[in-house]
């Protein structure tokens, strides 16, 4: 009498139990289907790249001019970073809750990662690049490394890009004006004392105060 392990044998491969030929089956199942959305998202990636479609635009950065072609849903944060090189603006969260992405656009902070570069088409465009005489570090950054307002330091270009445009409006700032303008912008090392202070010591040297 055959057992009941017998019973179950599948006469499509030799040896090969019914269970193991189905686990098998589904298996091939599953990465042939894997494979062939991998393939469509490949082709459609590739159609993308291929088909040079996208947006000419002049953007105005740190006082120069730059002519690119865009594509609609590239975010200011990806052109500053992957197609020009201006690394000092840092991509944190990416969907405008850390700050750590701030540049000034016209003057006002703003959040790199959630304004498209199309939106930023000639409007003036300051970066933490654009803060720098040559090799000298500016007022804000002069201050911050005054105060010691950095741990990580990851999150410190958009704390700086942030008491800048907060000192290019009101140049006698409050402590309340202060919290307010970097409220935007969150540090996990919890170093917001020293960035007041230096937010208060880049106001002194903005107004000429002793270097």
């Amino acid at each position: 009498m055959s057992s009941d392990h017998d019973s179950h044998r599948c006469t499509c491969g030799k040896g090969l139990s019914r269970r193991q030929f189905l686990t098998s089956a589904g298996v091939g199942a599953l990465v042939v289907a894997a494979a062939g959305h991998l393939e469509k998202e490949h082709e459609a990636s590739a159609a993308v790249m291929r088909s040079g479609e996208g947006d000419k635009i002049t953007l105005h950065i740190n006082g120069k001019q730059y002519q690119m072609l865009v594509e609609p849903r590239w975010s200011l944060l990806h052109v500053l970073r992957a197609e020009l090189g201006l690394t000092g603006t840092k991509e944190g969260c990416g969907r405008g809750e850390c700050g750590a992405c701030t540049v000034l656009m016209e003057g006002i902070p703003r959040y790199a990662c959630m304004t498209l570069a199309v939106e930023a088409e000639g409007m003036e465009i300051t970066t933490l690049e654009g803060l720098m005489n040559g090799e000298e570090l500016g007022p804000v950054q002069k201050a911050f490394v005054e105060h010691d307002a950095l741990q990580c330091g990851y999150c410190t270009p958009g704390q700086i890009m942030a008491v800048e445009g907060l000192l290019r409006k009101k140049t006698h700032p409050t402590m309340e004006d202060i919290r307010q303008g970097v409220s935007g912008n969150l540090c996990r090392c919890g170093t917001y004392n020293h960035i007041f202070d230096a937010a208060q010591r880049a106001a002194e040297l903005k107004r000429g105060g002793a270097q």
